[in-house]
Order: structure tokens, then C-alpha cells, then sequence
């Protein structure tokens, strides 16, 4: 259960440090690059503490898939940035293979 919350905690600190490259880098650019790497290690160790019980190729896909969602819902929300049509399937289907990686890894893992 620990390597799910380390994973969990993966995915938000890279979509705090993608999302503040935008939010700080216009009020102070040496702040906003400090406090952006700062996130962007912190959610490789996670990632890393995490990998130590889910399978990789699960967690990298999450990481970057759930990422990739959250990253595009946050720009929307905070920068008023379109999405249109075509991204939101492209965000729906993202959500679906996420899914469908992580449903088949509990196959992979109960056998």
C-alpha cells in the first residue's frame, strides 16, 4: 500500500513542479527554476521508492499518464487554455489505457 501513496505523491509533485515552471517563472525566474527542480527530484525519489513494489512499466505509465492529465486539467483551470475536442479524447483514452494497464497488472500479479 506504501509504494501506491509513494507513487500518488510522484504524480503530484511532478504536476506541482510542471505547473509552476508557468506560475513562478514570470515573478521571479531563480525562485521558480529552484523550486521547480526541487519537485521534479523529489518525484524521481517517490517514483523510485515506489518502483520497488509496482512494476515499472505500471508506474511510469501512471506517473506519466496521470501527470499528463492532471498537467492539461491544471492549465485549464489556472491559465484558461483551451481544450478541445480532439484533446479531450485524447485525454479520455489516456484514462482508458491507464486503466486497462493497471487492471492488467492484477492479472500479471495474482498469478
Amino acid at each position: 500500500m506504501s509504494s501506491w501513496i509513494y507513487l500518488l505523491g510522484a504524480i503530484l509533485s511532478e504536476v506541482i513542479g510542471t505547473v509552476s515552471i508557468r506560475l513562478l517563472m514570470t515573478s521571479n525566474p531563480f525562485y521558480g527554476y529552484v523550486f521547480m527542480y526541487l519537485m521534479i527530484m523529489l518525484s524521481y525519489l517517490l517514483l523510485a521508492q515506489a518502483i520497488k513494489h509496482i512494476p515499472l512499466g505500471v508506474a511510469y505509465a501512471l506517473w506519466e499518464g496521470v501527470g499528463i492529465v492532471l498537467i492539461t486539467a491544471s492549465s485549464a483551470i489556472l491559465f484558461r487554455e483551451y481544450i478541445s475536442p480532439y484533446k479531450a479524447v485524447g485525454l479520455g483514452i489516456m484514462i482508458s489505457g491507464i486503466f486497462l494497464l493497471k487492471s492488467g497488472s492484477r492479472y500479471v500479479e495474482a498469478q
